[in-house]
């Protein structure tokens, strides 16, 4: 009866099983017991997750628990049989693998390219975690440790315990994780550093999708924009957060009057048409430089992925079309 610690259960598994029992390792120490049964029991409803937690169908050592009960290393956790939801996703490809910056036994940090989500959801059936356990499927643990808009590309860490995953997220809340990204901008920004400090509100549009405004109402936000090179029409510039809100640097920039080139939220959508005809396809924005102290092993890891191709064409591109006026040389290949 008894399952290998760390498995994963089989949709067949589901369907034919009466009990299942399983053995709790370490890479779902401290996890709430909702969420782990929502992590292994794919294609079983939410619904039914949380009525067989209430009902107490579902045990861990022979007792009842309630669905924020986190799991300790050893537990067993008695599940029941499950129904299946009608909707089966579509198998995750393996892909061409991500170009890795950095791995040990506890992170993985990869390069994500633009145009691919950080994870599946909201009409985008799988993203780079899923690729990556399909790409693994020895690792007993993978997840994100933050997010990077579909569109932006560079540096995204992944953790491969979740030890490691609850210190990192430590470190991200109290600001400790210095992220620092490259982004060109419509217009001349004229100074060497500012500090931005503006609330921003998340809502939702009529059609249902989700944005974010610079409000009172909002919450605290700071971006700290570092001048790069500036042309007669554009302008690069390096953007470090210290907060991490949702689309921070691409509201706060917009609001500023610098929309970010190739943004099709918060742009200007008819400079952006032009700049396809040019050779940018997608938002100009990337990941550059994370630096941080190793939530396992304390040495400090700065880490740094340089512009992809498309971008370097482009900035060549401006250089040969407009005036520079600051910025004595382009980080294009050296970041």
């Amino acid at each position: 009866m008894g399952k290998p610690a760390g498995s994963i259960f089989k949709m067949k598994e589901l369907s034919k099983a009466s009990v299942t029992r399983r053995r709790i390792g370490e890479e779902a120490e401290g996890q709430r017991i909702d969420n782990y049964l929502l992590r292994v029991c794919k294609g079983v409803p939410k619904s039914h997750v949380y009525r067989i937690l209430r009902s107490g169908e579902v045990r861990v050592n022979s007792k009842r628990v309630p669905p924020e009960y986190r799991l300790q290393s050893g537990d067993e956790v008695r599940v029941p049989p499950l129904r299946l939801g009608a909707e089966v996703k579509p198998a995750v490809p393996v892909g061409r693998e991500y170009r890795i910056v950095h791995e040990d036994d506890g992170l993985l940090v990869v390069d994500k390219p633009a145009g691919m989500a950080v994870h599946g959801g909201s009409g985008v059936s799988f993203g780079v975690i899923e690729q990556l356990r399909r790409q693994r499927p020895q690792a007993r643990f993978l997840e994100l440790a933050h997010r990077l808009d579909r569109e932006t590309s560079g540096l995204l860490l992944v953790v491969k315990k979740r030890s490691v995953l609850t210190a990192l997220h430590d470190l991200f809340r109290e600001g400790h994780v210095e992220k620092r990204y490259l982004a060109l901008v419509k217009g001349r920004w004229r100074e060497p550093l500012r500090h931005v400090k503006l609330a921003l509100h998340k809502y939702l549009t009529e059609d249902g999708e989700r944005r974010v405004s610079v409000s009172p109402e909002g919450k605290a936000a700071h971006s700290i924009v570092r001048l790069i090179a500036r042309w007669e029409n554009f302008s690069l510039v390096e953007v470090e957060l210290k907060t991490g809100r949702t689309h921070q640097i691409r509201v706060h920039l917009a609001h500023l009057g610098f929309p970010l080139c190739g943004d099709d939220k918060y742009g200007d959508f008819a400079l952006n048409k032009t700049m396809q005809k040019q050779g940018l396809r997608r938002m100009f924005l990337h990941a550059a430089k994370l630096a941080l102290n190793h939530p396992g092993a304390g040495e400090r890891l700065d880490l740094a992925a340089a512009l992809p191709e498309d971008l370097i064409v482009f900035l060549r591109r401006l250089e040969e079309s407009e005036k520079r006026d600051y910025g004595a040389e382009l980080p294009i290949g050296g970041i």
